[in-house]
C-alpha cells in the first residue's frame, strides 16, 4: 500500500478541496499519512495570495524530499496555475497540476514513480466552466464539514490574483449541493460550513442565489447548524440578512471582509462598497443579535495608505462592534493593478501597522469573551481531553471548554459561560450548573 502525504497552504476552501483529493487516493488503495514518517507521494495544494505562500511552497517541497528523497512530488492549485515555470525549476517536482487539473490526478499520474523530469498540465483558467464540489469529510474534525458550493470570482480587486488562479465565478448546481449536504449528514456531522471563493455570488450564473440554497439546506435532516464562512458586504443583502437572522439553524457568526476603513483606499482597491455601507451591515446585525460573532479581514500597507488613512481604518474598526480581525500585510503580486501603483508603503511600516491591528483584535476578542460570561451558549463539542475537559465551538464562534464526559462529543450542548480565557471561554454544562 503506497503512502501519500497531503499538505495544504492557504484558505479553508483549499483544505476542503484537499480532503476531496485525499478520498480519491484512499479509494485507490493509498494510505494517507501525516508526514511524520516516510511517504511515497507528496501532494501540495498551493495558495498564491501572498508572497509568503510562494516561499512556503518551495520550502515544503525541499523539506519533503529531504524526508523522503524518492517521493513522487505533485504541486497543484493556485500557485501552480500562476507560476508553473517557476515550480518546474524546483528540483524533484514530478507533476504540476493547475486549478482544474488537480481534481483529476489519476488522469495524469499512474505509477507515481519518479522519472527525473517534470510534467506540467495547466489549462487556461478562463476555460473552466464548472465548479468541482468538495467536502472535508474524512479530516480530523468529525463534527463540522466544509462544503464548497462556489468557485472563482468575477470581481477585479486591484490587489488580488484569485481570478487569475481560479477563473470566473461559477457555482455547484443546487441539487448537487443538497446531495453533498445529505452525504455529510449521513457521515454523522452536525455542522456544515459553506465555503467558496466569493460565496455571496453563489448561483449568479444560474438564476438562483445563496438565499435559495440556504432555504433548502435548513431542511436537510440531521444537520443542526449551518455556518457561512465569509461573505462580501455588498452581497449581504437585506433579504439574505433577514433570513439569516431569523433562521435558528444558521449560526450567528458573520465574517465580512472590510480590507480598509478609508473610502479612498477602498476605491484604489476597487472594492464594491464604502465604509458607511459596511457599518450599516454591522449595525443591522448587532441591533438584531447583540451577541453576534463578527469577524473582518483587513489589509494594511496598501499603496497610498498614509499614516492618516491607516488611523482612519484603526479608528473605524475600534468603534465597530466586531469581535475579531484577520490582518494581512499588503503583498505585491505579479499581474495585479496594485503592483503598478505609486506611493508604496515601506515593509517595516506594514509590519508595524499589522501589529497594531493584531493587538486591537486581541482586545476585541477579549472583550467579546468577557461579554459571554453569564450567557448560555450552544456549543458543538469536538474533542475530549485526558483531564475530562470538553472543547468545542459555539454558534457565535467562541471556543469553549467545560468539564464533561466524552459522550458529549459531536453533540450541541448548552453551556453557561463562567469566565473568559486567553483564546476563548470556560463554562459549565447547563445541567451540571443547575
Amino acid at each position: 500500500m503506497k503512502r501519500v502525504f497531503l499538505h495544504t497552504l492557504g484558505c479553508k476552501l483549499n483544505t476542503t478541496e484537499t480532503a476531496t483529493i485525499a478520498r480519491q487516493f484512499v479509494d485507490r488503495g493509498f494510505s494517507v499519512v501525516d508526514g511524520t514518517g516516510a511517504f511515497d507521494v507528496f501532494f501540495l495544494n498551493t495558495c498564491s495570495v501572498t508572497d509568503r505562500a510562494d516561499r512556503e511552497c518551495r520550502q515544503l517541497v525541499r523539506r519533503a524530499l529531504r524526508q523522503s528523497p524518492d517521493a513522487y512530488v505533485i504541486v497543484a492549485g493556485c500557485y501552480a496555475q500562476l507560476q508553473p515555470d517557476t515550480i518546474s525549476n524546483i528540483g524533484g517536482v514530478d507533476l504540476i497540476l493547475g486549478s482544474t487539473e488537480k481534481f483529476h490526478i489519476f488522469d495524469y499520474a499512474s505509477s507515481f514513480n519518479k522519472q527525473g523530469t517534470t510534467h506540467a498540465h495547466v489549462s487556461k483558467i478562463d476555460e473552466a466552466t464548472t465548479a468541482e464540489s468538495s467536502t472535508s469529510i474524512g479530516l480530523a474534525d468529525r463534527t463540522r464539514s466544509f462544503l464548497k458550493i462556489q468557485d472563482g470570482c468575477d470581481y477585479s480587486c486591484s490587489f488580488c490574483t484569485i481570478p487569475l488562479a481560479r477563473g470566473e465565478s461559477r457555482s455547484v448546481p443546487l441539487d448537487k449541493v443538497l446531495d453533498d449536504a445529505r452525504t455529510i449528514a449521513e457521515a454523522g456531522y452536525k455542522e456544515i460550513v459553506l465555503t467558496g471563493v466569493n460565496l455571496g455570488d453563489y448561483g449568479s450564473q444560474k438564476d438562483v442565489e445563496l438565499l435559495d440554497a440556504l432555504k433548502e439546506l435548513v431542511h436537510v435532516d440531521r444537520i443542526e447548524r449551518i455556518r457561512i464562512s465569509s461573505i462580501e458586504p455588498n452581497l449581504l443583502t437585506d433579504r439574505l440578512l433577514d433570513f439569516w437572522l431569523s433562521e435558528e439553524k444558521i449560526c450567528n457568526h458573520f465574517h465580512i471582509p472590510l480590507q480598509s476603513g478609508s473610502d479612498l483606499i477602498l476605491n484604489r482597491m476597487r472594492r464594491r462598497y464604502g465604509k458607511q455601507n459596511y457599518e450599516k451591515r454591522i449595525r443591522k446585525i448587532t441591533d438584531n443579535v447583540p451577541f453576534a460573532g463578527i469577524g473582518a479581514d483587513v489589509i494594511v500597507g496598501f499603496p497610498g495608505e498614509t499614516a492618516e488613512f491607516f488611523s482612519e481604518t484603526y479608528d473605524f474598526l475600534r468603534d465597530l462592534p466586531i469581535s475579531y480581525l484577520h490582518v494581512f500585510s499588503y503583498s505585491e503580486r505579479p499581474d495585479t493593478e496594485a503592483m503598478k501603483m505609486d506611493m508604496p508603503v515601506a515593509r517595516a511600516e506594514r509590519t508595524a501597522r499589522s501589529e497594531r491591528l493584531r493587538q486591537l483584535s486581541l482586545r476585541k476578542r477579549r472583550l467579546f469573551n468577557e461579554r459571554a460570561v453569564g450567557r448560555t451558549l450552544q456549543v458543538l463539542f469536538e474533542q475530549h481531553d485526558a483531564d475530562g475537559t470538553l472543547d468545542g465551538l459555539s454558534d457565535e464562534y467562541v471556543r469553549v471548554r467545560a468539564l464533561g464526559s466524552s459522550d458529549r462529543i459531536n453533540h450541541i450542548c448548552p453551556v453557561v459561560i463562567t469566565m473568559p480565557e486567553n483564546e476563548g471561554c470556560k463554562g459549565v454544562l447547563r445541567n451540571e450548573a443547575q
